[in-house]
């Protein structure tokens, strides 16, 4: 049987590992030769264990030390990408989100998009070092950083490893602007930094929420916090005095994009002041895993739907790479999302705080850990 007469399906029998968003673990697009392991024959070698008096002991996620060199990572150039650095701590991500893009680069690993790229996480315990020397180079003109732009610098692994925070402390020695967009209220534990950050008008934290079902998040999302969690982070860090955008991403036709007035309101009464959305995006194999989700977590006639509505606004296919399709969709249902945010945005106040982050107070570290006063 040759690599492209194999399917997936005709491996194991399918089935959803313990707690993880991907019921399947499709293979490597660049890879020829694939191994499919799926559903209960996983969760039973190495998401879940019997112990000897027979209850179940939960195997810890694979975590590769990642020895990169450098840590600050210039973005292509692309229309409908607002940044251009990124410091990444970790690769992969334990959240597990159904419908996240970023799967699709853990191929390039030699992982694949499906449960590998929940539980075969890359981390970087040099990163803090690495930025601070980074950040030292007369090169680095101090520009804005996006801390992480694909998976989530506040995921579970980071209450063990702190990288993410070690960066922070760099970061806010130096008056380094950076944001961060985040599922999780771990980030709380760090609103020291952000504050500090904040007060430099050099730190901005994004919340990512969509859907304010605390059930239906379970489903898309299952280890991010509850949405009920990511309000009070919304809360506390405004509080704080740490300014705060919401990102409304992805919208799901047919299942969360009848939520847009209601979060538009729990985000502002919580302190938000930026807000902004996007459409479900399902590029390579993430369409598989997103039907596959929804077959087995919504009602069947309702997932014909959410398919069908997802069709019409990408031109009748799963997903349109054009832009700016890509991000907002077309046709009339795109259309409207459009205009109920509009005028709900202007309705809760939000969108009018436009302040761009400031370099004004950066200091250069010098490599021997002393701060330049110029």
């Amino acid at each position: 049987m040759s690599a492209d007469d194999f399917s997936y399906r005709d491996a194991i029998p399918q089935g959803p590992a313990h707690r993880r968003g991907a019921g399947l673990n499709p293979g490597n697009r660049f890879e020829s030769v694939r191994l499919h392991v799926l559903g209960e024959e996983l969760d039973r070698q190495w998401v879940e264990r019997e112990n000897d008096d027979g209850s179940l002991a939960r195997v810890e996620r694979q975590v590769f030390v990642d020895r990169t060199q450098t840590i600050i990572n210039q973005v292509a150039k692309t229309s409908d990408v607002p940044f251009d650095w990124t410091v990444n701590p970790y690769r992969g991500c334990e959240h597990g989100c159904i419908y996240c893009f970023a799967r699709q680069y853990h191929e390039y690993l030699g992982f694949n998009l499906g449960l590998d790229f929940e539980t075969k996480l890359m981390a970087k315990p040099e990163a803090a070092k690495l930025l601070k020397q980074e950040l030292a180079s007369p090169s680095w003109k101090a520009e804005p950083i996006v801390m992480s732009a694909s998976t989530d610098i506040y995921q579970p692994i980071e209450h063990k490893m702190r990288i993410a925070r070690q960066c922070l402390e760099v970061m806010a020695d130096c008056g380094q602007p950076v944001t961060t967009m985040t599922k999780s209220a771990l980030v709380l534990r760090d609103v020291d930094l952000w504050k500090r950050l904040a007060e430099m008008n050099a730190g901005r934290v994004t919340i990512t929420l969509v859907t304010l079902d605390a059930e239906l998040a379970q489903k898309l999302e299952p280890r991010a916090s509850a949405p009920s969690g990511r309000l009070r982070a919304i809360r506390e860090l405004s509080a704080a005095g740490v300014p705060v955008s919401v990102n409304i991403a992805p919208i799901i036709p047919g299942l969360t994009d009848t939520e847009l007035p209601r979060i538009l309101e729990a985000v502002a009464e919580a302190g938000a002041k930026r807000v902004a959305w996007v459409l479900l995006r399902l590029p390579y194999q993430i369409k598989e895993l997103f039907l596959d989700w929804l077959q087995r977590s919504v009602h069947p006639d309702r997932a014909k739907k959410v398919e069908s509505l997802i069709r019409q606004a990408s031109g009748g296919k799963l997903y349109d790479a054009g832009y700016p399709q890509r991000r907002r969709g077309r046709g009339p249902m795109a259309e409207q999302l459009a205009q109920v945010f509009d005028v709900f945005t202007r309705k809760h106040g939000l969108n009018r705080d436009v302040r761009p982050l400031s370099a004004a107070h950066f200091r250069r570290p010098e490599r021997d850990g002393q701060m330049s006063l110029f």
